[in-house]
């Protein structure tokens, strides 16, 4: 179970983690009580990523802009989560950003602590900068000292950061912890250590043996109950709806990436859709060549859209085997569209860009229909943007 920010900062509150004054907004009106002095930032509070990119993350320097921004962010949709609280939190500068973080290694069984010297937005772009340590034997100072070492921090910031990761770690074990993540924690001019964001997630099987967090997840099943989208094919967003073009991608990072690209090529989606990785951890969850076809089917199924984007990372399952799926989607289409009036079947146009192994066997599948395979996401997007603009909107 995925906290939100503002829980998790409560939490990184009770265990002497150092985080910024904030204050929780659950209306618009209540920035009229705020108790935060400007500047602050109001931030969605929703589970999915790219809510910066998304205007989901805000710097506001007096009232009459806080109440309009924070009127905006509860109506923003971020891949298909709407936030029901935001949180109002001081502004701070910081001369440097790292990142940490503590998971459950699922191959060793034994919790790894994660560091990087370069946090926030830029940790995916500087892989190489990430340093581990398995935590092997009974937890101790020392592990949290090995790491800061391993980032290539030095002087006090050895002693103040592997003090953070130490009770990093006691939250973990405390409450069953399969992730704790802090990025970025930000430093200040005079070594000031603050956790600017965060992230916990709670084993779903322990959650039972903490009424707190039995609590939050009894209000997140009533709250899931409301949802306008099935969990089980994914999350979706509404971005345009005067478009005609579809996202489908798997990872919000992926798909959140792919709207901007399109945004830079004079174009926006209609619906962006993001159907998870490709593993599924359990028996009930359809599998991803069944959320990839149920994606399909959604998208096809919206009247204004003509052009679907399938923009896949990974290889769980391959190219190949999506690619199988996405033929047979198209040729049950055409079946549809021979049979019936165009007006009650519609195909949209399919392009797609895979990145993995067995690509050349997933070009010669998709050959067989019309569907058109890009090399590159900057060629599928022109290629989407081309198809969008030269077909116009569907009537």
């Amino acid at each position: 179970m995925d906290l939100l920010e503002y829980q998790a900062k409560e939490w990184f509150r009770e265990m002497g983690i150092p985080v910024l004054p904030s204050q929780r907004i659950d209306r618009p009106s209540d920035i009229k009580r705020l108790k935060i002095p400007y500047p602050v930032v109001l931030k969605s509070q929703v589970r999915v990523g790219g809510r910066g990119r998304a205007g989901g993350v805000r710097f506001v320097t007096n009232t009459i802009d806080a109440i309009a921004a924070a009127q905006t962010i509860f109506h923003l949709s971020i891949l298909g989560e709407l936030p029901e609280v935001l949180l109002a939190e001081a502004k701070y500068d910081a001369d440097q950003e790292f990142y940490l973080a503590i998971v459950l290694d699922a191959a060793a069984h034994r919790p790894l602590l994660l560091g990087s010297p370069q946090g926030g937005i830029d940790v995916e772009s500087a892989p190489e900068l990430l340093q581990q340590v398995v935590v092997d034997q009974e937890f101790s100072p020392f592990y949290a000292r090995r790491l800061t070492i391993k980032m290539g921090l030095q002087g006090p910031l050895i002693q103040t950061v592997s003090g953070i990761i130490e009770k990093m770690y006691q939250l973990f074990v405390q409450k069953d912890l399969d992730l704790v993540e802090i990025n970025p924690l930000g430093v200040s001019s005079t070594g000031e250590l603050m956790a600017l964001d965060g992230k916990v997630s709670v084993n779903d099987r322990a959650i039972a043996r903490h009424s707190d967090v039995a609590a939050m997840a009894e209000k997140m099943v009533q709250r899931e109950k409301g949802r306008k989208y099935s969990l089980e094919l994914g999350t979706w967003d509404e971005v345009d709806p005067a478009s005609n073009i579809g996202v489908l991608g798997n990872g919000a990072g992926l798909v959140m990436a792919t709207m901007d690209l399109l945004s830079d090529a004079g174009s926006k989606p209609a619906i962006c859709l993001n159907i998870g990785h490709g593993r599924s951890w359990n028996a009930t969850t359809p599998s991803f060549s069944d959320r990839l076809q149920q994606g399909l089917e959604f998208l096809s199924e919206q009247k204004n859209i003509q052009v679907v984007l399938v923009n896949i990372l990974g290889t769980v399952p391959t190219p190949a085997e999506l690619a199988q799926v996405i033929v047979n989607f198209v040729q049950r289409r055409e079946r549809m569209t021979t049979s019936r009036s165009r007006t009650q079947s519609y195909s949209p146009r399919v392009i797609v860009r895979f990145a993995g192994a067995e690509i050349d066997a997933a070009k010669e599948q998709l050959a067989t229909v019309q569907v058109s395979v890009a090399e590159s996401l900057d060629e599928a997007v022109a290629q989407v943007s081309r198809f969008a603009k030269s077909s116009g909107r569907r009537k």
